[in-house]
């Protein structure tokens, strides 16, 4: 069973549009309402394709009942925590291209005692787990070594834990040695501070998050595909989409596909770039499930480390804590 917690929900509303005109009133083509969070996309992922999971999810007022009652009506094994703030809401607007623009609210703020039967609740939840995923943005005020604090907790009862987020929350979980992080380009060089150019770079600064404390690293490079560091080996998949409907939620469909096939190795790596190849094909941030997904679209070999990336990322400086830190 792999359990998720999302510290920061949302209800995602996607907009199809023909363009994006500053200024003008554009016409939706399409609308989409779906439940939201890095954690809870990872467990619809993997309700989708009939594997077991269990979501963690904080709510609030209006936003935060009607997020519950979509999840509910999805079918979803979830345990919600109430909090006295109001669940945020995020709207994307989708071109035909595959040109993304999101709008993200910052949440609400947790008080120390939301934040305490928050915990509780993982840790009591996580007992039947293999794996602990902690992905997302924090919502305000939430201290940013608690994924780190998280992590410790559930090394010692020898459950895997992952990590999906950025900025100071994830540089402080690599000191507690998360058994997989999962960045994607952006978040890779802003961690590292190094620029990002081609797969080389790529491989790079995944070994600088392994030598700072991370077991693995799973690194999502959007159209350009991803690389996975792990101990024993590096491996680099792509899964070509001709037609992309929306990337919100890729990643998160990916690092499903990637612990649903054992989170390990390359055979993972192909099940991951797979799933989230097929959720790019998809409207706003549904979820694929097998009848979307063909692995036989996707190649995973060694990297060939001079090949450029189509988005090189240019990062400012970044200061990486030492492993144990």
């Amino acid at each position: 069973m792999i359990l998720t917690l999302t510290l920061n929900p949302s209800l995602d509303r996607t907009i199809e549009i023909t363009a994006l005109d500053r200024g003008a009133v554009i016409r939706a083509a399409t609308a989409h309402l779906d439940p939201g969070g890095k954690g809870v996309n990872v467990s619809r992922a993997l309700l989708a394709n009939a594997v077991a999971s269990r979501a963690v999810v904080p709510y609030g007022g209006d936003e935060g009942r009607q997020l519950v009652a979509l999840l509910t009506a999805e079918g979803l094994d979830m345990v919600t925590v109430p909090v006295r703030g109001r669940t945020r809401s995020n709207v994307t607007l989708a071109e035909p291209d595959g040109t993304i623009t999101k709008i993200n609210e910052p949440g609400t703020a947790l008080s120390p005692g939301e934040l305490d039967t928050i915990a509780e609740t993982v840790l009591s939840a996580a007992h039947e787990a293999d794996w602990v995923v902690a992905s997302g943005s924090l919502p305000p005020e939430v201290p940013q070594d608690v994924y780190a604090l998280l992590c410790r907790r559930f090394a010692e009862a020898g459950i895997h834990m992952a990590v999906d987020s950025s900025g100071p929350a994830l540089e402080c979980a690599l000191g507690a040695a998360p058994a997989l992080v999962k960045p994607n380009l952006e978040e890779l060089s802003a961690a590292t501070g190094l620029a990002i150019r081609c797969l080389g770079d790529v491989a790079d600064a995944a070994g600088a998050l392994r030598k700072a404390g991370a077991r693995a690293v799973l690194a999502s490079l959007g159209a350009d595909g991803a690389v996975l560091l792990e101990e024993d080996g590096i491996w680099y998949g792509e899964a070509p989409v001709t037609e992309p409907r929306s990337s919100v939620g890729a990643g998160d469909a990916m690092l499903a596909g990637f612990l649903a096939a054992g989170g390990r190795g390359p055979l993972a790596l192909r099940r991951g770039l797979a799933w989230g190849a097929a959720a790019v094909r998809l409207p706003g941030s549904r979820m694929p499930g097998p009848a979307d997904i063909d692995e036989g679209r996707v190649t995973v070999g060694p990297p060939d480390l001079s090949r450029p990336l189509s988005a090189p990322a240019l990062p400012a400086p970044a200061h990486l804590p030492q492993a144990g830190g």
